[in-house]
């Protein structure tokens, strides 16, 4: 798992940290990611500010094998992630003469000055469109960073244009396995489960349920064997504190 390809996601936009918009992006590109083999290893929010935008851009694209962003390309004064991704690659902003083509075909040759906007991405030969079969308006590429629409349907059917782009590694399997038990009364038997399964990620979640509480235990591994292993010994400690496990996967 540690050589597979990393990636990190950018959430740009203060309506998302007001609370005024719910971020929907975050599960699909985690579940869509794992899938594929690449670690979703980091999320940020960050607000519609210039200096962070870039700062935080040339951080973390240094740090991951991928970039993704969501948010701030549309029409409007405040979509301002283009002019600061051209900044974080020392680029000019230009209009992108393909996506002035599918602006102009989408809005019958009338797009206005601010549909105009969609079209302009940083420039050099290394920057590619990326497809949007919602809109016209695309994504684009540039280096190892992939900027796309905030608005979850657009942002999902640019990630599956973009796919192919993507190197890939061994898929994530997860399994979980759930019982009415403390985490408390069995955080020592999951210390030693971990230590068994190295290569497994476990992780504990409380809930209550039917007004009680309980613990759901989740597996995360590239190796399907070793999640059903782990989670028979949960299973195992669970009955041994007089918790019947639910939810046990086949896998």
């Amino acid at each position: 798992m540690t050589n597979a390809p990393t990636a990190c996601l950018l959430i740009i936009g203060d309506e998302i940290l007001s609370g005024r918009t719910q971020d929907a992006n975050l599960k699909f590109f985690g579940e869509t990611l794992a899938a594929m083999g690449i670690r979703l290893k980091e999320a940020r929010v960050i607000p519609d500010e210039p200096e962070v935008i870039v700062e935080t851009l040339n951080t973390c694209r240094a740090l991951y094998t991928y970039v993704f962003t969501t948010g701030g390309i549309g029409p409007t004064h405040d979509d301002i992630t283009t002019p600061c991704v051209a900044r974080a690659f020392g680029r000019n902003v230009i209009r992108h003469p393909e996506a002035v083509r599918r602006l102009t075909t989408y809005y019958e040759g009338h797009p206005n000055a601010a549909r105009l906007k969609m079209a302009e991405v940083p420039d050099g030969p290394d920057v590619e469109l990326i497809d949007n079969k919602v809109t016209a308006a695309p994504g684009y590429r540039i280096g190892n960073v992939f900027v796309m629409a905030g608005v979850p349907a657009i942002a999902r059917a640019m990630f599956e244009a973009a796919a192919p782009l993507l190197k890939q590694g061994a898929p994530v399997f997860s399994g979980h396995v759930d019982a009415h038990v403390k985490e408390g009364d069995i955080a020592a038997e999951l210390t030693e489960i971990q230590a068994r399964y190295p290569q497994t990620s476990i992780g504990s979640y409380p809930f209550y349920k039917d007004g009680k509480p309980g613990t759901s235990i989740v597996a995360r591994s590239t190796d399907k064997a070793a999640i059903s292993s782990a989670l028979a010994d949960v299973a195992a400690v669970m009955r041994a504190r007089g918790a019947e496990p639910f939810n046990v996967p086949s896998l």
